[in-house]
């Protein structure tokens, strides 16, 4: 009988620790990729650094916004090996490591990821702020958005925000679109005091 209790008892024990191994095992392959794109975002901001940028009066210059990337992808990543490194000592239970995947729904799947392709066709017939705001609507809708308030102000908030970014802030010229979308375009510049 106490035999019988030992040998449980070193069963048990060893698949703990086979547990432990797995999930240690699964933690420090977690910690490959983070590492890996911290590296390649050091190697460009370094690269981008030795380019020659002399912007003009006033403005940023071309290369401000590639490193401001680079630099919130380190600290992404960065972020991400620390959560990963200190998770090691969790069990499994607490990690999470062996949940199921959730269901994807194709066919939603397949429409967002056309949309997402369509958008880059229309922006020089329609111009940015129209092909933005059909974007953001028809993509919020197909992802189950119903409320009519949200389907209308997310797309129209989203769309001025990131022509005052783009336009405003880091002066990169948009597509104005073709044919009376370019007066559409230019009307809603001045609406929104860009130009």
């Amino acid at each position: 009988m106490k035999n019988e209790q030992v040998w449980e008892k070193s069963k048990m024990t060893q698949n703990i620790s086979e547990v432990n191994q797995r999930t240690s095992s699964l933690k420090t392959q977690s910690l490959i990729g983070p590492i890996l794109i911290f590296l390649l975002a050091v190697f460009f901001y370094v690269l981008a650094g030795k380019l020659d940028d002399n912007p003009m009066e006033g403005h940023l210059g071309a290369f401000f916004w590639p490193k401001a990337i680079l630099i919130l992808l380190m600290f992404s990543c960065g972020f991400k090996v620390l959560e990963s490194y200190w998770a090691i000592g969790k069990g499994v239970a607490e990690v999470g490591v062996e949940a199921p995947s959730p269901e994807v729904n194709t066919p939603k799947l397949m429409a967002m990821i056309l949309m997402a392709l369509g958008v880059v066709f229309f922006l020089e017939p329609l111009g940015f702020a129209l092909s933005n705001f059909l974007f953001l609507l028809l993509f919020m809708r197909i992802a189950g958005v119903k409320k009519k308030l949200s389907l209308i102000l997310i797309p129209i908030l989203g769309t001025v925000l990131l022509l005052y970014i783009f336009v405003k802030v880091v002066y990169l010229p948009l597509p104005k679109g073709q044919w009376m979308f370019t007066d559409f375009t230019i009307f809603l510049y001045r609406v929104l005091h860009i130009f």
